[in-house]
């Protein structure tokens, strides 16, 4: 898919091109392409005159490479956006190539951006300079409002962790946490601590690539103070993600000690039956020995009364572990 963004009065105005002929007629800030086909880089490459690396969105290139200005002017940026997807979060690669010094080239002054799914961020930014007028004059502008809108993007997904996490603690300190609510505890934990640590790997992403943009010098005044607030807040999230650590820990470790506590549970009981079971082991001992004299065996009531004291011998400490209360 490509979609073109232009300007009309103070406005993005969006289009989907579908052929090269569509592609001539705009002149747009903004030409987006969300998992392009081959034909439409060719038709970026025959308009634009602007070749997109195949390894453009790949994940394993090397990190010197993520952040790099051409000898033509052309400046290359790859950043990862946050998806906070129920099922799936992830962080996606996005290729960011800004000609700002070559003006013989029909790219110059146009943000392109390269990725293969649909971002919440982009979609954030297209409803609000739509409705906002004045929101973004230039190329330039577009980068650092997607790297703005990144940054509130992961601020309401860290208050999402947060609720959740309240959740949870409300369930661990209830103090009645059996071994399949442990379980499942445990997994909102685990879900919410990877999703923590993807922000945190999101927001590192989004100071360095912010970062590039200041001292590659391309910003005027205004725009590099945005730039040192976008900063700013990610210093603010930094903070607040060390704070979520610090609780799913103790969540984790709350939840693993009632997990010992209820094994701790199990193995008392098993220590007190086998305690209670001690008394009636020994008298049936003591009557299993093959002495010749022993004056039970030829009593007629014998076996009888044997059986009553093994089962008096073992409810009488039975009893006293449950008033003691060693049996809850």
């Amino acid at each position: 898919m490509l979609n073109i963004f232009s300007l009309s009065n103070g406005r993005l105005v969006q289009e989907e091109i579908e052929s090269l002929e569509e592609l001539k007629q705009f002149q747009p800030i903004w030409v987006d392409l969300e998992s392009p086909t081959l034909e439409e880089k060719r038709w970026i490459k025959q308009h634009y005159g602007l070749s997109i690396p195949e390894d453009a969105t790949d994940e394993d290139i090397e990190e010197s490479a993520r952040f790099y200005e051409e000898d033509n002017g052309e400046l290359h940026i790859r950043s990862d956006f946050l998806v906070d997807d129920e099922d799936d979060p992830r962080s996606v690669r996005v290729a960011f190539i800004l000609n700002q010094h070559n003006t013989e080239l029909k790219s110059c002054g146009v943000l392109f951006s390269i990725h293969e799914e649909d971002i919440p961020v982009f979609r954030l930014l297209r409803l609000r300079a739509r409705r906002a007028p004045g929101l973004i004059e230039e190329a330039k502008e577009v980068l650092l409002k997607l790297f703005d809108a990144d940054a509130e993007y992961s601020a309401d997904t860290l208050e999402g962790i947060y609720d959740d996490l309240k959740k949870v603690s409300a369930q661990v300190l209830d103090g009645n946490v059996t071994d399949s609510d442990a379980q499942t505890v445990l997994a909102d934990i685990a879900r919410q601590e990877d999703l923590n640590g993807r922000i945190r790997r999101n927001m590192l992403d989004t100071r360095r690539a912010v970062s590039f943009m200041m001292r590659s010098k391309m910003l005027n005044a205004e725009q590099f103070e945005d730039a040192r607030q976008i900063l700013r807040d990610i210093e603010s999230l930094d903070s607040h993600t060390a704070f979520l650590f610090d609780k799913i820990n103790f969540l984790m470790d709350a939840t693993v000690g009632f997990l010992n506590i209820n094994q701790n549970k199990i193995i008392k009981i098993f220590s007190v039956a086998s305690v209670a079971l001690l008394p009636p082991t020994l008298i049936a001992s003591v009557y299993g020995m093959n002495f010749r004299v022993m004056p039970e065996l030829e009593w007629e009531y014998g076996y009888v009364y044997v059986l009553l004291l093994m089962v008096l011998s073992a409810v009488v400490p039975m009893l006293y572990f449950r008033k003691r209360g060693w049996l809850k």
